[in-house]
C-alpha cells in the first residue's frame, strides 16, 4: 500500500466512523475510513438480534449524509415509552411524544440496516476504505499526523480522529486519560418473535439486577436490552433457547403472548469510561472513544451522532477560515462544544442504574414516589423527551436540519 494523504483519517468502521465520513465528505473534506475488519465482514447482512434507538435529531443528520432514505422503510416507530418495576407492576411513567408536539419518541433500526447502508453510502461516494488496518501508533508533525499500521504502512492525514473502542490504545498514547468504573453488570441483549402486536410500545422495567428494556422492531419483533448482575448473567448465558425464553416470559409478562428467540444472543460487561479530554495534537476522539455510557436509556449511539455533527461543523468553519483543522486550537472548540454535555448525561444514567438496580425496598419506595411526581409534571417529562430527542443545548446544524 503506498502512503495516502487526506484530511481526515477516521480509525474506526463501526457507525459513529462512518458516518463522520460521510459528514465530512458532504462539506468538502478528503477521508479514509481505517477499520481492523474487513469491509465484508462489516457489511455480513444476517439479522443477528442487534438494533439501535435513533432519535429525531439523529435522524436529520442521517438524512443529511444519505443514509436515512436507505433505512426508513426499516425503521420501526416508537410511539410510547412507559416504565414499571416489574411485569405486575402499573404504568409508574409515561413518556408521551405529544408532549412536544411530536407523534412518535423516535425510531428503533436494526444493526445489518444501518450498518449495510453506511457502507453502500461510503462505497457511493468514493471514500476510502482501508481495511483490515491496524493502527500501532499514531506521530504527530508539522502539518500532517502519520498513522503507522501494522505491517509497516503508513497513513498520513492533516486529522485523525479515534471513534472505536472505549479505551483505545492510540488515545492513551497521546497522554488521554480516562475515568470511569465497572458497573458489576453485564448486558444481555437479544430479539424476539411474539404472538401480540406491540404497537410501537417501549418498555423499561426495572428489576434488583438491571433495567431491562423490551424494544419495538419491525412486524411482532422486539429487541431486549438487559442488564443483570454479573454472576446472574453468567449462569443464563449458559441456558439453551428454549430456558432463555422462558425466563423472558416471566419478565415481560402475558403483553406480547407467546414468544421465541430469533437471531443471536449477546453478551458484554458494563462500565462506564469516560476520556478527559477529546484532542490532542493532530487527534480527537468521537463515539465510544471518547464516552462509553451504560445503556438504561439506549442514548450510546445518538450521543456519538452529537459528536459527528459537532466535529463536522467545527472543521467545516475552521477550514472555512484558512484555519489548520489539526491544530489544538480547533480541536478544543469541539472539546468545549461536546464534553460537557456527554459527561452530564453518562453520570445522569449512572445515578439512574444506581437507583434502580438493587432489591432495597426502602429504595423501591422512594423510587415509586420519585416516578409518580415525575409522571404528575408534564415540565419535567418534557425536558426528558427534549434531551432524549437531541433538542436541548447548543444543537449543531446538522441535527436541526440545517446544511453546513
Amino acid at each position: 500500500m503506498s502512503e495516502t494523504i487526506h484530511d481526515v483519517a477516521i480509525i474506526g468502521g463501526g457507525l459513529i466512523g462512518p458516518a463522520l465520513a460521510l459528514a465530512l465528505h458532504g462539506v468538502g473534506f478528503r477521508v479514509a475510513v481505517l477499520d481492523g475488519a474487513p469491509v465484508a465482514t462489516r457489511g455480513a447482512p444476517g439479522f443477528d438480534g442487534r438494533a439501535y434507538a435513533v432519535a429525531p435529531a439523529s435522524r436529520h443528520l442521517l438524512q443529511a449524509i444519505g443514509v436515512w432514505a436507505r433505512i426508513e422503510a426499516h425503521a420501526q416507530p416508537m410511539r410510547d415509552i412507559v416504565v414499571g418495576e416489574g411485569p405486575g407492576s402499573p404504568r409508574l411513567l409515561h413518556f408521551d411524544p405529544r408532549l412536544i408536539g411530536a407523534d412518535k419518541n423516535g425510531w428503533m433500526i436494526e444493526d445489518r440496516h444501518l450498518r449495510g447502508a453506511l457502507l453502500d453510502a461510503l462505497r457511493e461516494a468514493g471514500i476510502a476504505q482501508i481495511a483490515p488496518a491496524r493502527v500501532e501508533r499514531a506521530e504527530a508533525g508539522p502539518g500532517t499526523t502519520q498513522l503507522h499500521l501494522a505491517g509497516g504502512d503508513t497513513v498520513r492525514a492533516r486529522l485523525g480522529v479515534v471513534a472505536a473502542g472505549r479505551r483505545p490504545a492510540l488515545a492513551a498514547q497521546a497522554g488521554i486519560g480516562r475515568i470511569g468504573w465497572p458497573y458489576r453488570q453485564t448486558g444481555l441483549v437479544n430479539a424476539i418473535e411474539h404472538e401480540h402486536d406491540h404497537q410501537g410500545l417501549a418498555h423499561q422495567s426495572f428489576f434488583p439486577g438491571g433495567p431491562f428494556a423490551v424494544l419495538p422492531l419491525p412486524g411482532r419483533r422486539c429487541q431486549i436490552v438487559w442488564s443483570e448482575t454479573a454472576a446472574r448473567a453468567k449462569a443464563l448465558a449458559r441456558l439453551d433457547d428454549t430456558a432463555f425464553a422462558g425466563v423472558l416470559r416471566e419478565r415481560i409478562g402475558e403483553r406480547l403472548g407467546a414468544l421465541r428467540l430469533i437471531g443471536r444472543r449477546w453478551a458484554y460487561p458494563l462500565d462506564l469510561s469516560l476520556a478527559e479530554r477529546y484532542c490532542a495534537p493532530r487527534l480527537a476522539l468521537a463515539g465510544d472513544a471518547a464516552h462509553g455510557i451504560h445503556p438504561i436509556a439506549g442514548q450510546g449511539m445518538n450521543l456519538g451522532l452529537r459528536d459527528v455533527a459537532a466535529l463536522t461543523e467545527v472543521l467545516a468553519e475552521a477550514a472555512g477560515i484558512g484555519e489548520d483543522i489539526g491544530d489544538e486550537r480547533v480541536l478544543r472548540r469541539y472539546q468545549r462544544w461536546r464534553r460537557f454535555d456527554a459527561v452530564s448525561f453518562s453520570l445522569a444514567m449512572d445515578a439512574l442504574n444506581r437507583l434502580f438496580s438493587n432489591d432495597s425496598s426502602a429504595l423501591s419506595a422512594l423510587r415509586r414516589a420519585g416516578l409518580a411526581a415525575v409522571q404528575a409534571l408534564p415540565g419535567a417529562r418534557r425536558t426528558f423527551l427534549r434531551e432524549a430527542s437531541g433538542e436541548m443545548g447548543e444543537v449543531p446544524k446538522l441535527l436541526r436540519g440545517v446544511p453546513l
